[in-house]
């Protein structure tokens, strides 16, 4: 069934990128559908290979959580430090074929219990208002929206949700 579990190891992060591609094809396209060019898009977001996930989220202070539905690479999650008072969220995605299954709630409590641990005083998250079912998921976690904690392009403002989480 469903085992979640750090990535560690080149496959964890092949498989890993294998997912965070398929996040990046589907935001590219959605944005484009809305009038955005995918490369704004990809550029900014989703250009990672999975030797860069594996340096960003394998570090002692960041990681990357592997879903697996029955062995098969079912989606990921992965956190870094924002500052000294925050974690940020970012790759979360659950494949197509492995949806409704509990995946992404069950990422999200693994990961909340990561970061909780880790006894920072906010989760912060960027996410995309076409990503309905990931807010969805970040709402039933107690994140709300809050203030850019970042700069954004012009073309992506309308776009763009920020939300945060007490610990």
């Amino acid at each position: 069934m469903l085992s979640v579990s750090v990535a560690n190891s080149p496959e964890d992060f092949n498989a890993a990128g294998v997912l965070c591609g398929a996040l990046g094809d589907w935001d590219a396209a959605t944005h484009q559908a809305n009038g955005i060019a995918p490369e704004i898009v990809t550029g900014l977001f989703h250009s990672q290979t999975p030797a860069s996930l594996a340096d960003r989220f394998s570090g002692p202070h960041s990681a990357m959580l592997l879903a697996r539905w029955d062995g098969a690479p079912a989606g990921c999650i992965a956190f870094e430090p924002f500052d000294e008072t925050a974690d940020e969220i970012h790759k979360f995605y659950v494949d197509p074929a492995f949806r409704r299954k509990g995946i992404g709630g069950r990422l999200m409590q693994d990961l909340l219990a990561v970061l909780n641990a880790r006894g920072k005083p906010r989760t912060l998250l960027q996410t995309s208002l076409y990503m309905s079912d990931a807010i969805a998921t970040y709402r039933a976690f107690g994140f709300g929206l809050c203030a850019p904690f970042r700069p954004v392009p012009d073309i992506l403002r309308p776009t763009e949700i920020f939300m945060s989480r007490p610990a």
